[in-house]
Order: C-alpha cells, then structure tokens, then sequence
C-alpha cells in the first residue's frame, strides 16, 4: 500500500529561515574578527560560548534537521506516513484521550508566558552589561522597568499626542446635526395634526404601547420600535411625529438629513454611535425617547456600493386597479418580468406591498453619508440589547456572567417622500415595524385643515363656501393649504380689510395653482376667438360633466398658454369609466367644434394639443381600457423599459387608427350638435370672459342657467345610470329606462 508523500515546499520557503540564521551567525561572528590578533575561527569559537550564540546556533542545527525531516517527507511516502500519521497525529490523539481540553489550553497559556519571559531574560542579559545571567535579569525586573520607564513614556506621550489630535478632530466633526426637544418644550399634540385622521389612528397603538410596555411585553411581545411615514412633501410627517413626542410625553430628537454626510469616512459612523447613546441614556432617564429622521431617503441606499441594484421604484400607473393580487404566483411572475425584468421576486408567492411592489431602478445608490453609515444604523437599530457598559466588561473580564441590559424603549421615526429610495434591510421587521402612508388629506380632512387654518385669522366664510373650498382643493397638502389661507389674508390685507371673504381665498388659489398672469393683452379679435374657444370648453364641460366641476375659465395669458379651463373633481374617485373618457374626449373636441361654428368652418392652430389629447385619450380606450372594439391591450405588447411607464399609442395608432378616427368623428358630431344647440350659451360665456378675462364655475352656471352635468344627469348611461339605495344595494336608475330627450 503507497502512502502519499508530503506537498513539496517551494525553495524560497525551505531556505528563508536557514538564511536568516546565517546572517545572524555570520554578523556577530564577522564583527569580532581582527586578524591577527582574532581569527575566523577564533571569533567563532568565542561566539559559540556565549548564551546566544549557543541558542542561535542550537536553532539553526533543528532548522537542518527539519528541512531534511521535510526533504524526505517529500520523496518517501511510508517515511511521511510514520512521522505524520504515527508519531504526531498519534501523540496528539493520546494527549486528547489523557488531558482534557480546558487543561491543555493552560498549560498552552502557561508556555507562552514561560517563552515570553524567558526570551524577555536573555533579551535584558544581551543588553545589560550589568545582569550576568537570565536568572539575574528575572529578579532585578524593576530595575529593569525603572530604568526605561522614562523612554516608554515619552513614545508614549508621543503617540497619545497624535492620538488626542485625531481624536478631538473627529469630536469636533462628529457634532451638530441632532436637536434634543424636551417633553416641556413641546406644545404640540395630536389635536395639532388635521386632515390625517387614519394615521394618527395607527399611531395611536404604537403610543400605547410605549406608555404602557408592560400590555404587550408580558404577553410575550415587544413593543413595536420602528415606523416610517412616506407621501407627498407638505403632507404632514414631521407634524404628526412632533405630536407623538408631545403626547406621550417623552424627550424628542430630531436628526437633521445630512447630518451623517461628511467629507472624512468614519465621521456617519462616530454619529451613529453618539446618537444610539444619548438615545439609551435619555430612554433610561425619562422612560422612553422619540427619534425623528427627516427625509430618510439621505441615509441612502447601499445597492450601488455593494455592486447590486440601485433605487427602487414602485410599481404604478395602470397596475394600481388591484394590482396583480388576483393573479398566480407564477402569472405574477410572467407579467412583472415583462415590464420590469429582475424584480419578479417581489411577487413571488407574496402580496404585493409598499416593499414587495418595487421593480429595480437605474438611479445612484450611495451610502448617504459614506461608507458604513448605513450599516452602523442598521446595527445599533437592531442590537439596542446588548450588555454595555464598563461594570459589564469588568464582570466578563472576571469570568462572570454580564448583567442583562434595560429595556431601551426607543420610538425610531423616519419620514421620506421616496420610500423607494430606502435600503430594503432598513425598513426589515424589527427595525421599522410600520409603515404609514401620509398622503393629500381626502374631501373631510380638507374641509378640517380648512377649518382649523381659517380658525387663526378674521374671517367670513360661510360653511357652504368652506365646502366648496374643500372640494376645489383636491390634492392640496396641509403645507399647501396653510400658505393658501395666508395668501388670502395678504390679498385682503393689500385690498384694505382686515377680513379674509371667499374672494380673497380664491384669487389666492388661482394664484398658487396657475401662477401670476403676464402683463401683455390681446387685439380685440383675437380676444374674442380666444374667448370663444375657451367658453366652447367651459359650456361642453359643463354640461356634459357631473363627475368634475370647473375651478375657472380664463383668458389671461400666462407663458405659452393662451388660457385655459380648470376643472376639479368633486368626489374622490379611485376608477374612470368610458362615459367619463368620451365626456373628456368631447370637451377636448368641444374648441374645434366651436371655433368652426362661430368663424365658418375656419379654425386656429390653438386647437392642436386639443386633438392631441383627445386622440391619446382615444387611443388607449381602444387598445388598453378595453373600451372599444378590441380585447387585445397594447399595454402587452409595449417594449416600454423600467422606470417609465409604458406608451402604447404609437403602436394602436399604427394598427387601430381607423377605429381611433372613427369614434373621434362620432364624438366630434356630438359635441358640434351640442354647442349648436347651446350657441347663445357660449356667446353669453365668451362675452364675459372678454369682459372680465377670469370667471369662476359659478359664473358659467349663471350664464347658462343650468346646473351642472345637466345633459348627462338626465340622459345617464352605463355607470351614471346606477345609484346606491338605502338598503345599500345597487340598483338601475329608473331614468335609465325613460330617458329624458
């Protein structure tokens, strides 16, 4: 049987330490040569009765034996196997069945201290001339100590210098960019916080339970540590995280964004640590603390660093309508990968959420504020209970089990308008536990923002006019509408009236929404067709819309735009229906068929990005929405990439343009038929808008003495012909079986 040889050893290694006892030997041999008087052999000789020479040599005679030890090791197999397999394995398996682990481990120990002291001996002997022998150089140790305590010193004292500057230089630049509020010091609470009523509702759990631990944390929970509120800027975030702090009652830090951004690496991670322990300190002291990290898209993202992905960006657009629940996972798959390649493992198996429905971006990652910020906050948010403190490492140095460490309850908050941005270990269970979407308030918490900012200044407002304001602001943040009721307020101070009215409020709103108009004027006959084409838009919409209301119709140029009309819907709506395209598609038209029917068939290049609109809207009813002939969806067939949602009309234009000019040629007959039968009425609009350049919705209803969505409430079809009864059933309209002509 052939035993296997020892791995040969490259020559370098085999001769390096052999080569450098050499030198050694050769150096204190060739320095006391002085021939005649010292031979070679003399000097030699002399060296070899000393204690070093003596070890010097005795280590250079085992490195023979060992490299020929190896040498035949490589070139005899059975020779390798007795001295590997028999002799050291063997002893080593013998020592193991007599001397136990913990056992060899001391006497490990106490050979490295006998080694150390006895190289430290024959150290001193070389050195001193005054200790003879290594046994000397042992008991006269604190003369030896005293003697270069001096010298340690003052390299020491040199290094605590250099030390101390890079020391206090960090200091220095690890401060600032983290406020401590104290609970006095904080007025407000949640009755501050308007508009965001089914947020402040969850909030509310998580408060609970940081008063009261003790409600989950016997039952075997933990208090949830961690929660993030992500929407629109102006929504309300850092509001409604200064109102936890001043309800519960606890101290409330607030870190700045870029306070972990810094020009040196290292500076993020001292802050993190210096921020988790004033955390802790102040959690001890006061029961508890609140942290607010504003705009926490700063912190960054560690894709881009790790080589991976960037930012995430959620999924949106046509995929909110239920989303893709309703699909296996598998078809998930297929459907997530053609639009957004790489990200079907959001979907698999799960539900899509705010983490699970992102696909990746091609965005910069970063590390916000350098490299190992982000992971010493994922850190200290995640290892809050680890033994700390001087006491512990005493009693670990000791041998004895270290006290278990507080309770830190620490309330971590985070506010983002990019939720995408966000590392996804960041927002893990266990570091945020929740997450909220503040978003623009509904109908009801408009009408209570309004109420609550116009409750701070003089005012008449009725509240059928404070409805009418909730309902022409949609989307309009609580930022939004403050600086709305303070702009009206400037308006009736520059009028003279120390009273805000509903006029005020509304040229403010028309101010902030659509900016300042330009100091230029029209001739009269263009006044006039523009004044026709906006009031041909504003009278089909009118009548033909009862889902929206017109904000203002307006003539006043402001940039490129000639004017416009603004309309506003008047429920908050998640669906839209083809009834609702086909009213758009009409008002769109509605210019066209205006323009042709007051100036003979002859028309303005201003109704170009009408048409535009109205064949882009047309386009996607016939390939997309499912709302003409067609089952197919070009939305399938796009080859859109990820991050912009995909644009088939190019492609349904190509293939359906004849169905496309079709049902615009139907529309357009409608609304021509329409604004005939309604001439006076545009005349009445247009007339007034030369007059006064800016009307309200009002004005129109006056003029034309209908009230609005009057064609399509007595002539309801598809979705407008259904109502919700009492019982809370639907049920058909009745006027959907006699329709009014």
């Amino acid at each position: 049987m052939s035993h296997p040889k020892r791995r040969r050893t490259a020559l370098f290694d085999r001769i390096k330490v052999l080569l450098f006892l050499s030198i050694v030997v050769a150096f204190f041999v060739g320095k006391e040569v002085n021939d005649p008087f010292t031979t070679l052999r003399e000097s030699f000789a002399d060296f070899s009765d000393t204690t070093f020479g003596l070890v010097v040599l005795t280590l250079l005679g085992l490195e023979v034996i060992r490299q020929v030890h190896y040498l035949l090791s490589e070139n005899w197999g059975g020779y390798n196997f007795f001295w590997a397999e028999r002799v050291f394995a063997g002893s080593s398996r013998g020592i193991a069945r007599r001397v136990g682990e913990f056992t060899r481990f001391r006497i490990r120990r106490l050979f490295k201290w006998f080694l150390i002291i006895t190289i430290y001996a024959y150290v001193v002997t070389v050195m001193r001339d005054d200790i003879d022998s290594p046994v000397d150089a042992i008991v006269r140790t604190p003369d030896v100590i005293v003697d270069v305590l001096p010298t340690v010193l003052q390299f020491a004292l040199y290094g605590m210098i250099i030390v101390l500057q890079f020391g206090l230089l960090f200091w220095f630049l690890s401060r600032g960019g983290i406020d401590i509020v104290f609970p006095e010091d904080i007025e407000t609470r949640f009755d501050s916080v308007w508009g965001q009523d089914h947020v402040l509702d969850h909030v509310k759990e998580n408060i609970a339970f940081l008063e009261t631990p003790d409600a989950i944390e016997a039952k075997g929970g933990y208090i949830p540590g961690g929660i993030l509120l992500w929407g629109p800027p102006g929504t309300g975030k850092t509001l409604i995280a200064e109102a936890i702090a001043g309800q519960v009652g606890k101290p409330f830090v607030f870190v700045d964004p870029g306070a972990f951004i810094q020009m040196f690496m290292g500076v993020g991670v001292l802050k993190v640590k210096r921020l988790f322990r004033k955390l802790r300190k102040l959690s001890i002291k006061h029961g508890g603390v609140v942290v607010f990290f504003d705009e926490a898209d700063s912190l960054g993202n560690r894709g881009m660093l790790a080589g991976g992905p960037g930012p995430v960006q959620p999924i949106v657009g046509d995929w909110t309508c239920n989303g893709l629940a309703y699909l296996a996972p598998h078809s998930q798959r297929l459907i997530v990968e053609a639009f957004a390649p790489g990200a079907a493992d959001a979907v698999e198996g799960e539900r899509p959420g705010i983490v699970n429905r992102f696909v990746m971006g091609a965005g910069m990652g970063g590390g916000g504020g350098g490299m190992g910020t982000l992971q010493a906050l994922l850190t200290e948010m995640s290892g809050l209970t680890k033994p700390r403190g001087l006491s512990s490492k005493i009693r670990r140095i000791l041998g004895m089990k270290p006290k278990l460490p507080p309770k830190y309850r620490i309330l971590i908050m985070m506010a983002t308008n990019m939720p995408n941005a966000l590392d996804q270990a960041l927002l893990r269970p266990g570091r945020i536990d929740r997450m909220y979407k503040v978003g623009f308030p509904s109908l009801d918490g408009r009408r209570r923002t309004l109420e609550g900012y116009l409750a701070k200044v003089k005012n008449d407002i009725t509240p059928e006019q404070l409805d009418k304001l909730a309902v022409t602001t949609p989307y309009f943040s609580g930022a939004k509408i403050k600086d709305l009721v303070n702009e009206g307020l400037i308006h009736a101070i520059r009028e003279g009236r120390e009273v805000v009215n509903f006029d005020d409020l509304w040229h403010a709103k028309a101010l902030k929404q659509f900016g300042p108009p330009d100091d230029q004027d029209y001739v009269v006959r263009e006044r006039w067709a523009v004044a026709i084409h906006e009031a041909s838009h504003a009278v089909a919409a009118h009548l033909l819309r009862a889902h929206a209301a017109i904000d203002i119709v307006t003539i006043e140029r402001r940039g490129d735009i000639g004017g416009f009309v603004s309309g506003i819907d008047v429920e908050d709506r998640f669906t839209h229906w083809r009834t609702e395209h086909e009213v758009d598609i009409k008002v769109s038209l509605a210019s066209l068929a205006g323009e042709k029917i007051f100036f003979g068939a002859d028309n303005s290049s201003g109704v170009g990005s009408d048409l535009r609109n109205a064949t882009h809207i047309t386009a996607l009813m016939e390939g997309v929405w499912g709302m003409g002939d067609q089952l197919t969806s070009y939305m399938a067939l796009s080859s859109a990439f990820v991050g912009n949602s995909p644009d088939p009309s190019e492609a349904i234009l190509k293939s359906l343009g004849q169905q496309v000019e079709k049902r615009l040629k139907e529309l357009y007959d409608e609304v021509a038929a329409l604004l005939e039968e309604h001439r006076e009425g545009v005349m009445k609009v247009a007339a007034e808008l030369v007059d006064r350049k800016t009307i309200s919705g009002d004005d129109v209803a006056r003029l034309l003495e209908v009230e609005r969505g009057s064609r399509t409430i007595h002539k309801p079809v598809g979705y407008g012909a259904f109502a919700i009864e009492g019982n809370g059933e639907v049920q058909e309209s009745e006027v959907l079986a006699d329709p009014v002509d």
